[in-house]
């Protein structure tokens, strides 16, 4: 039991580091999926609610693996495992069998389960958590209360700071497809002999007053007494979707530029603003700033944001304004406004509008293009 016992707080400890950190890498990734929970459970009124949240949240899945892992107070860390547990267990079982939100988020975007899979897991982590729970008495402190005490607040503090830094300056290990690096066109490629959505037919007939729904096996196509209602078809299985598969970009006179962009040999600056309603304007100045300097030294500069038209046209500066999906837009970068440097179709530079280089130093890169 022993040996048990110290297997669970390993594990327990080591799952509970891993998915607090991930977390904490995209704080804003977990608020939108906080988001996609409120909208599922109709409580839209609590979204004002998502990035706090989120950071509390990574902060005590944090402190509590840490706390159980090294036995630094170890009794109030497995409590807050079984709290959470006793929270999310109950909830992934109705997200599974309900699937309104088809990932839950529990390991960021560093892990991707499904509902099932992330059910079939808390089972055994609060399986492993009880065993921890059952010999809690018997562990004894590493230090003093006080010592405990100060070294968990600034752990706790710590972290909380490294949350932030990811939030303010995009997060440091970037999980989405669009990481610095990639070449956009490439990831957007279904390979040869990929597997194709499957989807299940059902066949609406009436007869005598009476319908039934048939397959494709079994309809009755030579049967003329019969008289074809409707059909209705289900999706049964997810087939091949590319690490891309959604980046589009639109003039707003409805031109697809996609193509020209990520062809374009030169430097393409976008600012993306998902919404540029939620953004500052001074930082928004600061981006168009940015974009003068690009069209004075030749280069294309879009903004491109998911706003209506009338917002849109309050900045009517002369710069190209596009328009995207929002979740493309939220998927990009993690910032609003956030900033892709694209050439050649691959993106060489990701900034949050904390860290976009001023015209100087913005200057200074595209010179050691020459």
């Amino acid at each position: 039991m022993r040996y048990l016992h110290i297997a669970g707080r390993v594990i327990v400890g080591l799952v509970f580091i891993f998915s607090g950190f991930v977390k904490a890498i995209d704080p804003l990734g977990s608020a939108y999926k906080f988001h996609d929970y409120f909208l599922a459970f109709n409580l839209a009124f609590l979204d004002w609610l998502a990035l706090p949240l989120a950071i509390i949240l990574c902060t005590a899945e944090f402190l509590a693996g840490f706390s159980v892992l090294t036995g630094i107070r170890n009794k109030a860390g497995i409590w807050i495992v079984l709290l959470l547990m006793l929270i999310f267990t109950p909830l992934t079982f109705v997200l599974a069998l309900t699937n309104p939100v088809s990932d839950c988020g529990c390991f960021g975007d560093a892990v991707h389960l499904t509902n099932w899979q992330t059910f079939g897991k808390n089972i055994v982590i609060s399986a492993l958590a009880l065993i921890v729970f059952s010999g809690r008495n018997k562990s004894k402190p590493l230090f003093s209360s006080v010592k405990e005490l100060m070294l968990i607040t600034s752990v706790a503090v710590l972290f909380v700071l490294f949350a932030l830094f990811n939030l303010r300056y995009l997060p440091l290990i970037d999980f989405l497809p669009y990481k610095k690096g990639t070449f956009i066109a490439e990831k957007m490629i279904v390979p040869p002999g990929a597997p194709l959505d499957e989807y299940s037919t059902t066949f609406i007939y009436e007869k005598d007053g009476v319908r039934k729904e048939f397959t494709l096996e079994n309809y009755p196509s030579n049967d003329s007494t019969w008289t074809f209602i409707d059909q209705k078809s289900q999706l049964v299985k997810k087939g091949y979707v590319p690490p891309i598969h959604d980046f589009s970009i639109r003039t707003l006179e409805g031109n697809d530029i996609t193509s020209q962009i990520l062809s374009d040999s030169s430097y393409t600056l976008l600012m993306i603003s998902k919404k540029l309603e939620g953004a500052s304007p001074a930082n928004l100045e600061k981006g168009f700033n940015a974009g003068r300097l690009c069209i004075e030294k030749g280069y294309a500069f879009y903004t491109v944001t998911a706003s209506g038209s009338d917002e849109i046209m309050r900045y009517s500066n002369g710069l190209n304004f596009c328009t995207a999906d929002e979740t493309t837009l939220k998927t990009i970068v993690r910032a609003n406004p956030g900033y892709i440097l694209i050439e050649n179709g691959v993106i060489i530079e990701k900034w949050s509008w904390a860290n976009l280089p001023d015209n100087e130093n913005l200057q200074e890169i595209f010179d050691r293009r020459k």
